[in-house]
Formats: structure tokens, sequence, C-alpha cells
């Protein structure tokens, strides 16, 4: 067997859907199986989910407070009144910031902008802050992305005399800021027909329904936010990330273009993982090393000169953040290992003393993958007793809410159930720790700690075409609640396997079913090769895509996780390097079986003896449980009952076969029967024989080995047809006539030939089958 990284939880269709979409919508079953794992349960919502780019936008005028804050901000603008855009400092809070700026000062708005500090002020709206934008006069605040949970800076805002307007999507928390207008979708009570936007989803709406028309040259900003925050891509999320896309393509922002030019992206190749993976984690890495504002001045500036500067610091910073995260995440792994391991903690918490705080959120998604447990990476300033953090969940664990029952320990905490930023005070960590942990240990099971992989459909080779990823590019684009299409393959045979790249960490396969040949990459799978044996079906999961080389397209797959649900034999029974297999073959999860305790004398140097079984006899064999276990046989029972008796508790996952012998039974010349009676006549004729003197000259006279006479000598004895004293055999008058296999040492020649050929001298498969009927055996 080979156990899989991760849990499979295959979704299952209802054929009579997939059939009914077929028909309608014109579309592969593999496609109309992925539409309706997405929650497409109708052919309409189906139609609309395929053709995003038909649909309209809800009308902003549904969000509670809008109509008040967009005649606020009107009047405003009307009076001259100074308006700053308070923002975030992550690549939501960016995007958000720029496109209010963007529709204010296209209204004619005298309109600034504020991002605070993470490191000295932190998330949110701050009294300090505050108190500058007083100070310089503006009348009207405009939060984006953030503000929900600042109910005691809001009144703080009042006392100033100046109006607050929230636009935020972050979980509003039991009490609500006393603002003047808060637009959020996920307010109490709200009718708004759409309640997952981001941040920066939230602030276009605002400026829709200030510009009084859709402001599609805004979604090249909302894009952003949309797809860097991890909101579900669907509805108007969908919508906006689709035509967003489609806009940044045709960008004239003079920031966006340079931006593109550091990452090495060209406009055909955007889609959402341009976003993902280059323009998202350069624009959060100024905010996570510094102030955000450079990112806002790089999307808003139409000085060329300007944008190449700034996005060349910016693509500085994100390399520098990249070596941060690096140090950091080393430092983490080696806390929790040697401090809390994952096995004794469901939650994990770790701190670090001045750990830059803007980076923790990537550690603590570092550690959650290698670890597999709700994470908060904490960074402490001891000299203010402070520890500023962020977390990251797993399935089954809501942050929030969880961190909700601490809040008389949280004074500043805010986030998702899957992700959370936080700051409290250094003393209460370890308390946070006892009560988080207390908390995971009421909700979560054993089997919640093994990560999971979503799979859409079981997928034969047949349907891996062209046709049909070309068609999946239709629910494009992928990301949250619309994650890129997983199939699972199952038990195929792979025509051919080898390890690649410089290290030889990849893997490239063949894998056929029904006569159908499929490619197959796996990144980081190299060590694989070693874990599946020749034969064995293999269960394959992973993303299809198309392979474009010379002119030619091929269908294939990129391959995540791996399994063989079936036991597997493994050779290396041919010329084995002993040394080299326990060097580099052999893992602690083996276990090591020997029947003689020779072979372990033999080779006790290079064995790991805390590893090593010694089967003593058929009893002991029995007694032993192997079952799921892997297991080495490294020399041969005296009979195969012992092996029968070996798996009478189950079979195991894997064998690795070396079958050590000290003699070659199988080549031996084996006596005849017509050698016994020869022997027998001549003992008849001489009388007793010397065979300590004359053995040799016997054996050149007859052509026989000198071990041939002992083994004959043996079995007489044995059959009590003979007496041997000091070398000297004599027959013994009128003795029974018995059968040679009654004979101990002639039983065991003929069982000791039988097992070599069957176990040394036959091929992989013969070999195999050889298990199969053992284990038959065994459980009858």
């Amino acid at each position: 067997m080979l156990q899989s990284k991760k849990r499979w939880n295959v979704q299952e269709c209802d054929e009579q859907l997939v059939n009914e979409f077929v028909e309608n919508l014109n579309i592969t079953p593999l496609v109309a199986s992925l539409l309706l794992n997405r929650g497409m349960t109708t052919v309409e919502a189906a139609r609309e989910f395929l053709h995003v780019d038909a649909q309209t936008f809800h009308d902003p005028f549904l969000l509670h407070d809008m109509d008040k804050a967009v005649a606020r901000i009107q009047q405003a603008i009307d009076h001259n009144e100074k308006i700053m855009i308070y923002g975030d400092y992550d690549a939501d809070g960016v995007s958000s910031t720029s496109v209010m700026l963007s529709a204010l000062q296209q209204l004619g708005a005298n309109v600034d902008f504020y991002i605070p500090n993470r490191f000295t002020e932190g998330y949110g709206p701050n009294k300090a802050a505050f108190d500058k934008i007083s100070a310089g006069g503006y009348q009207l605040v405009i939060t984006v992305d953030t503000g929900i949970s600042a109910v005691e800076e809001t009144a703080y805002a009042r006392e100033l005399n100046f109006d607050l307007i929230i636009t935020d999507h972050h979980e509003p928390g039991p009490v609500l800021p006393d603002a003047y207008a808060i637009i959020h979708p996920k307010l109490p009570g709200s009718t708004y027909p759409f309640k997952e936007l981001a941040g920066v989803g939230v602030a276009f709406k605002l400026a829709h329904a200030l510009l009084g028309e859709l402001p599609e040259h805004l979604l090249e900003l909302a894009v952003i936010g949309t797809i860097a925050d991890l909101v579900p891509l669907v509805d108007e999320n969908r919508l906006i990330a689709r035509k967003g896309l489609d806009y940044l393509k045709l960008t004239k922002r003079t920031g966006i273009e340079a931006l593109l030019s550091v990452c090495g992206v060209k406009r055909e190749e955007i889609n959402e993982d341009t976003i993902g993976f280059a323009m998202a984690p350069r624009i959060n890495a100024v905010g996570r090393l510094q102030d955000a504002d450079p990112a806002v001045h790089l999307l808003m500036t139409t000085n060329a000169e300007e944008a190449k500067g700034l996005a060349k610091e910016i693509d500085a910073l994100n390399k520098e953040r990249q070596q941060i995260v690096n140090d950091i995440t080393e430092e983490a792994v080696e806390f929790v290992e040697s401090m809390y391991p994952p096995d004794e903690n469901s939650v994990l918490i770790v701190e670090g003393e001045g750990w830059n705080a803007g980076v923790v959120g990537i550690v603590a998604s570092r550690l959650v993958e290698k670890f597999y447990r709700p994470t908060i990476v904490l960074s402490i300033d001891s000299e203010n007793r402070i520890a500023k953090g962020s977390a990251r969940s797993i399935e089954g664990f809501d942050l929030f809410a969880n961190l909700s029952k601490c809040r008389d320990i949280l004074p500043h905490f805010g986030g998702h159930p899957m992700a959370a930023g936080m700051t409290l005070n250094s003393d209460d960590v370890e308390e946070l720790r006892r009560r988080l942990n207390e908390q995971a240990s009421n909700v979560l099971t054993e089997q919640d700690f093994i990560p999971i992989t979503s799979v859409d459909t079981v997928c034969t080779t047949e349907e891996i075409t062209l046709e049909n990823i070309e068609q999946m590019s239709a629910l494009a684009p992928f990301g949250m609640h619309n994650p890129k299409p997983k199939v699972l393959i199952k038990d195929v045979h792979t025509t051919s396997m080898r390890k690649i790249g410089a290290n030889k960490n990849h893997l490239k396969l063949v894998f056929e079913d029904s006569g159908v040949s499929v490619d197959a990459v796996g990144f980081g799978l190299g060590y694989i090769l070693d874990e599946v044996s020749p034969i064995a079906k293999v269960s394959l999961v992973g993303e299809l895509s198309i392979n474009e080389w010379n002119n030619m397209r091929k269908p294939q797959l990129m391959v995540e996780d791996i399994s063989v649900d079936e036991w597997q034999m493994f050779d290396y029974r041919s010329a084995v390097d002993v040394k080299r297999f326990f060097q580099q073959v052999f893992t602690d999860q083996m276990k090591v079986v020997a029947f003689h305790a020779s072979t372990i004398d033999k080779y006790k140097s290079l064995l790991p003896m805390e590893h090593v079984v010694l089967i003593q006899d058929e009893e002991h064999a029995k007694a032993c449980m192997f079952a799921g276990e892997q297991i080495v046989l490294l020399d041969l029972p005296p009979s195969q009952k012992w092996l029968e008796c070996l798996f009478v508790k189950g079979i195991p996952s894997r064998i690795y076969a070396i079958f050590l012998t000290e003699e070659d039974h199988y080549f031996d010349t084996i006596p005849t029967r017509d050698h016994f009676k020869w022997f027998y006549g001549f003992l008849v004729k001489k009388g007793p024989f010397d065979l300590k003197r004359y053995k040799e000259d016997l054996a050149i006279h007859k052509g026989w080995s000198k071990e041939t006479i002992d083994f004959i000598a043996k079995v007489f004895f044995e059959l009590e047809f003979v007496t041997i004293n000091n070398g000297l055999i004599s027959l013994v008058k009128n003795s029974a006539k018995r059968d040679l296999i009654e004979s101990a040492t002639y039983r065991q020649k003929q069982q000791q030939i039988e097992i070599e050929k069957n176990f040394i001298y036959t091929s992989y498969v013969q070999l195999k089958n050889q298990f199969q009927d053992i284990f038959k055996r065994s459980i009858e």
C-alpha cells in the first residue's frame, strides 16, 4: 500500500442532473459534474455560472446606509470638504483605497488617503491617527476594508467632530460602531443579495453608487483585492474577477503595467494566478515591511518613471519579505517541535521575540501546511509586553468563533473562520494557548488532523481529452468556492515512471487504462518512485491541463497525491547489496523479519537491531502481528508453512523480499532413490564402511559429492537403517521398511528446494502470486 498524503473527499453527482446539464447546455459529462459540485443544481444556475459575462451587478443601494453615505459624500464634494480615505495595508486594503481615491477624484473631491503603519499603529482605525486627521482639517473619513470592530475609535471620532463612514467586509462583532453610516453586506438584517464581497468589492459598490453608473474602469483594481483576499469567487465576486481580469489585460494604468513588468507577466498570460502569486504578494510585501503608501502610489500614478521606480522598490521588498519568512518559519518549526509538539497540542501558538509582525500570517500558513493544526504566530514586544500576530485554521475549527470566547484577553482581534489577526498582552499568551487547546479538544477529532483534498469527480482515462480540458476553462476564474477542478483517476497501471529535475525531486509518469495512455507530472513527488512497486495499480489526484510543446498539444495530469490500495511487493533478491538497502531504502516504518539466527549474526553490523524480529517457530510466527506493516524478509524460513503462520493475523502493506541464503539447495546434487538404493546395496555387500577414511574415494568412484554421501548416511541413520559410530557406518539387521520422506533431514531438504524454487528462482509476478496464495491460505 501507499497512503495518500491527504484525505480524499470525493464529491458525488446526481447522474440524472448530469445528463440534464449535458443535453441542455451542450457540455461534456465531466464539466456537468463539476458544475453540480459547485452548487449549480439547476440548468439555469449552471447557465448563469458559465455565461458570467451576461450577468449584471446588484443594485448598490440595496446595501444598508448606502443612500445616507452617498448623500454625505456628495455634500462633502459640493462644499469642498477635505475627505480622508482610511485604508488597510494588505492587497485588499490597498486596492480598496485606490478604488475610492479614483472614484472621488473623478468626482472632483478634495481627497487624500491614510493607511496605518502595521508596526507602530496596528490594524484598523486608532485614536492617534484620528487626531492627525482631525488636525489636518478633514471633516469626513471613509474607511475601506476596515473599521467594523472600531467601536471605541468611532466614538472618539464623534468627539473630534468629524463624520465617519465605515465600509468593511470583516465579521461584525456583537456591538457595532456608532458611525455616521456603515456599509457592510453582513450587517444584521441586511437584505443585500450577496454577503461575501471583499473589502474592495464593498468600496466598488460605493463607487458605483457615487458615480451613478457601473465604474467598469475600476474593475482592474477591484479584481486585485477580490482574488488576493481569498473571498468566494461566486456571484458578484465571480463577476468582478471575470470582468476585472479582462480589463487588467487591457490596462492603461501606468503603475499596473510597471508591476506586471517586474513580475515578468505578459498581458495575454494574465489570469487569477497572476494576481494570487505575482501581483498580490508584492503589494502585500510593502505593508508587511513598512508603510503601505508606496503600493497605493504605484496603483494611482500616471508617471512612467515614478511607476518604474516604485515597482522595482516593491519587488525588492518582496524578495526581502521572502527571506524573512523563511528565517522565521525555520525558527517557528523548531519552536513547535521542541516545545509544543503537534501530537500533544490541538492548536499551535508560536511566539518569537522581535519577529516581523508583518509576515507572521504567512508563517502561520506554512505551519498549518506542515503540521495541519490551527496556528497562531505571535511577535513579542517584551518592552511593552505586547504580542501581535496572525492565525490560520483548518476545516472544523472556526477561528473567529473560538477567539470570540477569549475576548477578555484579546483587546483587539478580528477576522474570519479561517484567518484572524490579534493583539494581546504577552502575559496572556499561555492562557490563550490553554483555552484554545481546551476548546479545540471539544470539537476536533483525530480525523480532523488529517489534511483534506476536495476531489470534484472520478475521471476515466477516456475522459482526459483536449475537449474536456478546454471546456473546463469556462469555469474560470478559479479561487475560493470555485477551486481549480481536481479529479481522481482510480486504479490504473503505470507504464513508465522516473525521477526528473536537477535534484531528481519531481516525478514523471505515464499511466494507462482501457488502451488510453496519459502523461503526468508530480512536482516534489520524486520520492514516490521508491514507494510504488512495478505492477501496482495507482490512484492519482490532480489537475488536468494541456501540455503545449513543439506545436503539439496533449492532455496531462498535474499530480498532487498518489495512493496504492493493494499490498505491494518490492523485489531486492537479485544480488542485493544489503548495505545499500539498509542505508538508502530502509525506514523506521519497516520491520526486519529473519528466520535464522545465523543470518542476523552475519549481518548484525548492518541491521537496525531494534527493528529486527527473529521468528523461532511456527507458533511464534502466529503470535506476531504484521497486518498493515512494512516488513523486510531477510532470509527464507525452513518451510513455506512458517510464512503462512506469519500472516494469520492479516497481510502486510508492503513486503521487501531480500531472502539471503547460506546454502543454495536448489542447485545442489539431489540424491535420487537410485542413489539411496545403490548405497544400501553397497553396505549389504561390503559390510561396515569407514566414512572418515574412504568417503572421498567413494565419491570419486561414483562421481558424487562428499555432501551427497553424508546426506544419504544421515537419512539412513534417521530411518534406523544404519548405525554410525565414530565414522563407521553399519547396517541394522532386520530393520523395518520405511519411506525416505519419514526422515526429517530428507523432508527439510525437499522443503528447502521447494521454497527456493518458489521464492528465489521465480519472476516478480510469480513471486507476488506466491504470496497471494499464502495470504489466502493464512486467512482460511
